[in-house]
């Protein structure tokens, strides 16, 4: 402080010194990026005719009057829901049992977060061979119980979403399960034996006390949850590529067909701000979160 004096330099102005590098890489990276996708969501561009004309909102008017995307934006919503509920659920559950602390538990936490650790793509690939119609684990397990062991669950619009689910759930319960343990050992013990002895019971324990207990850190997980999903990629691209018939195709599948398959930059600009848009939204809730919990 006393060296900045002498140099004829404020507090405020040191600290305007220190956050212009990260302010520059911000805004190199990520805002004026992103200033140039919502510019380019007002034009035509493609990557075919190199000629661009400023076209207003058309593309906005194109992509909110096309069904499909009406389809896109429900199937996200779909799969945002299974893909968060789901392993939060299971995470819960699991992240209870092993906080009882019984034999084994420390070995069982570690070997359930190997999931955590593995390549998305690396998981697609690895479910598209489970639910593979011809030689798929799933068929053939079933084939062995007596069922029936050709179906083509990834080939079929009422199975191809809950495949995608259920494999989003694998690779993420070893996530809810770290964070959900580390709140549920933060509880007070003594909270609980006291509830015991007024002749509660587990569920009553749960409900009554644990929950409440958690309730910021699971509202926080939550959000959390859902602002990854709704940008989540690389298991619904590698298992399906957002077939068959769209039924696994989310916003961020879409953004990606639009630009480099029908290599429309303009409308896949425009997909992307919708996108960002419901981002900020659960965002804004996260950081509120995150202020409460503070």
């Amino acid at each position: 402080m006393e060296k900045n004096r002498r140099r004829g330099l404020s507090d405020k102005q040191v600290g305007v010194l220190l956050i212009i590098p990260g302010l520059a890489i911000f805004m190199t990276i990520i805002l004026f990026p992103f200033i140039d996708a919502i510019r380019m969501s007002f034009t035509d561009k493609t990557m075919i005719n190199p000629e661009t004309h400023f076209v207003g909102f058309q593309n906005y008017a194109e992509v909110f009057g096309d069904p499909y995307f009406l389809k896109t934006m429900g199937t996200t919503v779909l799969f945002v829901i299974g893909a968060t509920a789901l392993p939060f659920i299971l995470g819960l559950v699991w992240a209870i049992l092993l906080n009882q602390g019984f034999r084994g538990a420390q070995f069982m936490r570690g070997v359930t977060l190997i999931n955590w650790i593995i390549p998305g793509t690396a998981i697609g690939f690895l479910w598209s061979w489970i639910f593979n119609a011809q030689y798929g684990v799933l068929n053939g397990m079933l084939q062995k119980l007596g069922g029936a062991g050709n179906t083509a669950w990834l080939g079929q619009t009422s199975t191809a979403l809950l495949c995608v689910v259920i494999a989003r759930t694998w690779q993420m319960l070893p996530w809810y399960m770290a964070f959900l343990l580390g709140g549920l050992q933060g509880v007070s013990l003594d909270q609980i034996e006291a509830a015991r002895m007024d002749g509660a019971g587990n569920w009553k324990c749960f409900t009554n006390v644990i929950v409440p207990s958690m309730k910021n850190i699971m509202v926080l997980i939550l959000v959390m949850g859902v602002v990854g999903n709704l940008q989540h990629f690389d298991l619904p691209w590698t298992m399906v590529q957002g077939g068959p018939a769209r039924a696994t195709t989310t916003l961020s599948i879409e953004v990606y067909a639009t630009a480099f398959k029908n290599w429309s930059m303009g409308k896949a600009a425009t997909v992307g701000t919708i996108w960002a848009v419901f981002l900020a939204c659960f965002s804004f809730v996260y950081l509120r979160q995150v202020k409460d919990t503070d």
